[in-house]
């Protein structure tokens, strides 16, 4: 029975050994496709008495110089609306976006409004880290929220209405130029740098249009564009995100303390070692009796307590672990001596400062 079990086991651990085969798309990207973040300061109006107060010097003087903008002259000292909400403008470019398209924006406060609900965002140019203006923001603002009552009385909130969001509320006026392919290559950048995962990949590239590819470090491939694609590279990038390619990875076992959870690669090994866990369980019981005295005696009833302690020692459970690669063999063995998830983290740990257990662990 037992070898029946043992060679179970084995087959077992071929299957836990193996890894997924992956599109290279899940694992890595070209090179230079990414978003780039915008940012601006606007003025939010139109609120209905919820804006900022006259103490948030940044909305006054926004307001008196938009206002100035279009020929009106405001006494700053007489100018107390509350219609007015000073807001930080956010958004995202995404990659081979054109002039003219649009794209969503994030309207949050910056002073003490109670709420932007209901309001308009002016005009607000989105400068990116260069300092250049990528898009104009405008529109209404739509928080999710709201808030009512307050006034020393009960208030209702709902969500967060400082902060809202405008649908395409934004247009591109300049488009991040791309320079994909335009010197005869690419480079693919890997979502986790590995030695191994990044040969992988130029293997597969190169057993399927030649000798193109080159890992040039764990988290790079250098690809040459061959002639056929040099005016079609959007074909040759979508023909090698969709090749097949088996990555590999470092052993690691991840604990969550606060959960209990545990999640263990397949790729764990352990080296021959032996483990025991036991316990010691102290009960302290204290009961009350009444000392009654014997009649005519002119004694006093008493109340007295009887304090019991009781030491149970729980018989050590030993289990002796043989060498190897199995990730089952590794829980089968903490639960064989009855580990809960806690114990199981203290004694994985215990084996990795022993040297048994050949796998980086990460606490979250």
């Amino acid at each position: 029975m037992l070898a029946v079990v043992l060679s179970m086991t084995l087959v077992t651990a071929t299957v836990f050994a193996e890894s997924a085969v992956t599109r290279i798309k899940d694992i890595a990207k070209v090179q230079g496709v990414r978003s780039n973040q915008l940012m601006g300061y606007g003025l939010v109006v139109g609120l209905q008495g919820t804006g900022d107060s006259d103490k948030i010097s940044e909305m006054i003087y926004s307001t008196i110089t938009m206002l100035r903008s279009f020929g009106v002259t405001v006494n700053q000292s007489t100018l107390k609306s509350k219609n007015v909400a000073a807001v930080m403008v956010t958004a995202t470019l995404p990659p081979f976006i054109r002039e003219g398209d649009t794209i969503d924006i994030t309207v949050s406060s910056i002073g003490d409004a109670n709420s932007i609900q209901g309001g308009t965002l002016l005009q607000t140019p989105l400068r990116a880290a260069d300092g250049e203006v990528y898009a104009v923001a405008q529109g209404a603002v739509s928080t999710g929220g709201f808030v009512v009552g307050g006034g020393g009385g009960t208030a209702a909130q709902k969500n967060f209405p400082t902060v809202g969001t405008t649908p395409n509320g934004a247009i591109v006026e300049r488009t991040v130029e791309d320079d994909l392919g335009q010197q005869g290559e690419i480079s693919l950048s890997l979502a986790n740098a590995d030695f191994t995962t990044s040969s992988r990949i130029a293997e597969a590239i190169n057993s399927a249009y030649g000798n193109i590819a080159q890992a040039a470090n764990p988290s790079r491939i250098d690809i040459r564009i061959p002639l056929a694609y040099r005016s079609n590279v959007v074909d040759f990038v979508a023909s090698i995100e969709e090749m097949p390619v088996k990555p590999d990875n470092v052993a690691k076992i991840v604990f969550n303390e606060r959960t209990g959870t545990i999640v263990m690669g397949g790729n764990v090994s352990v080296d021959e070692c032996a483990i025991t866990q036991g316990g010691l369980s102290i009960r302290v019981t204290r009961d009350m009796e009444v000392s009654q005295p014997d009649p005519f005696s002119y004694g006093t009833t008493m109340r007295q307590y009887n304090e019991e302690t009781e030491v149970v020692e729980q018989p050590s459970n030993s289990i002796v672990m043989p060498p190897t690669t199995n990730i089952n063999d590794i829980v089968g063995a903490l639960n064989a001596v009855g580990a809960t998830p806690r114990d199981c983290i203290s004694i994985l740990q215990a084996m990795k400062a022993a040297g048994a257990i050949h796998a980086v662990i990460e606490i979250i």
